[in-house]
């Protein structure tokens, strides 16, 4: 059956996302995260991804785990991913000279995304900072980038220290796993010791979690609904799971790579590698948002006379969205002007959208063809295909921001 008319199939949609997670790596050496065994005992099909095995979906479709997230609750293994905790009372001037973000602004137990960049303005990763009330901040970052973001902010702290300055860098080695769906409060409040409805997006706090000790939770994902991500000690991550699982409040499942993909397009977000990299600017990925008042007025990121003057003059080109007809651009694919004569730029990701039944995509193109509503032609297969530069996110968020 296919996803919707004129689309792809969803064996072929399962075979293309999977593809596009492979890299070069042989399987011996791949990581694994700590849930490896248990992502096989529930039937997990594994595919590389960033230098790790991974679940790229489960015993049923990647449609039907789109789905699953978007009217209940998923649970994705995240624990690839890298976590940081750094300490000490110049904790946010250090990171404040590699990241583009206002820390030392952040309120205690809020986070905001950030972005480091190099002395080109480019971007090297995103993460998400959050400054706690115990006396550090609670960094997680990409697990494709894991040694060039340790790299990055050893060397940060290893200047501050010879400097005479008081901060320190420690691994935070626990599992990870986002908990997303509309119906992910009323899951998981019983099994936690506080209450939900006082963790709102972009917070963050310790916690026991169905009764394991030593855990953190912020309001947080990467597809657009409601949910969490929970640090657990490694050990007893597959009790947390389970406990999760067998809920009575709502129907719960693991997820895999594959629906994650799906949904962050939807909601609009970034994949680093694809939408974002060393050779993109803030400015140029439609970002500037990460960028304070405070921080371009002492205009002391690297990076910084790059960005501020985009900023000012705008960039030649910027990332937007499209939908489309005909067979779902992938990234690489040309972006034309509208007669099809001109290349404008190139697409960075795209997938048959569960949701709206249509084609979606993001790439970049010439800053005159950047607005919304403007027709354009890609080209998928050899052939030019009619598509409409359109706001993102492509499905309105649903982001837990009391009022």
């Amino acid at each position: 059956m296919a996803l919707f008319r004129g689309g792809i199939t969803l064996l072929s949609q399962c075979r293309i996302i999977a593809h596009s997670f492979r890299n070069h790596a042989t399987k011996s050496d791949l990581r694994k995260t700590c849930l490896y065994d248990f992502h096989l005992s529930q039937g997990a099909k594994m595919v590389p991804f960033a230098g790790w095995e991974m679940p790229v979906q489960y015993k049923t479709s990647i449609s039907e785990e789109h789905f699953q997230v978007r009217n209940s609750v998923g649970i994705f293994d995240v624990s690839h991913m890298l976590q940081t905790q750094v300490s000490g009372a110049d904790r946010c001037a250090m990171m404040e000279s590699i990241v583009v973000g206002d820390i030392a602004g952040l309120k205690a137990n809020t986070g905001t995304l950030t972005v480091f960049t190099n002395s080109e303005g480019g971007i090297c990763d995103d993460l998400i900072v959050s400054s706690t009330d115990q006396g550090f901040l609670y960094i997680v970052s990409n697990a494709g980038c894991i040694d060039k973001d340790w790299a990055n902010m050893s060397a940060a702290e290893k200047k501050f220290r010879e400097a005479g300055r008081d901060v320190s860098l420690e691994h935070n080695t626990n599992a990870l796993i986002a908990v997303q769906g509309p119906l992910m409060t009323k899951v998981l409040q019983p099994l936690v010791d506080f209450d939900l409805s006082n963790l709102p997006f972009m917070t963050t706090r310790p916690a026991n979690v169905c009764g394991v000790e030593n855990c953190r939770v912020t309001r947080c994902g990467y597809t657009g609904e409601d949910g969490v991500e929970i640090s657990v000690p490694a050990s007893a991550i597959v009790g947390v799971i389970e406990g999760l699982l067998s809920s009575r409040e709502g129907d719960v499942k693991m997820v895999g790579l594959g629906a994650r993909d799906s949904l962050r397009l939807e909601a609009g977000l970034c994949l680093y590698g694809n939408d974002i990299d060393e050779s993109t600017t803030p400015v140029e990925a439609s970002l500037t948002w990460l960028i304070s008042k405070s921080r371009r007025g002492r205009g002391d990121f690297p990076g910084a006379g790059v960005i501020l003057d985009q900023i000012t003059n705008k960039p030649a080109r910027r990332r937007v969205g499209f939908v489309s007809v005909g067979p779902p651009p992938r990234a690489g694919a040309v972006i034309y002007d509208g007669s099809g004569e001109k290349s404008i730029g190139q697409i960075t990701s795209g997938c048959p959208s569960p949701s709206l039944k249509k084609n979606i995509a993001m790439g970049y193109v010439e800053r005159d063809f950047g607005k919304n509503g403007t027709t354009v032609k890609i080209e998928v297969r050899k052939k030019l295909h009619d598509a409409v530069v359109s706001k993102m996110p492509f499905v309105p968020a649903r982001y837990y921001i009391p009022k």
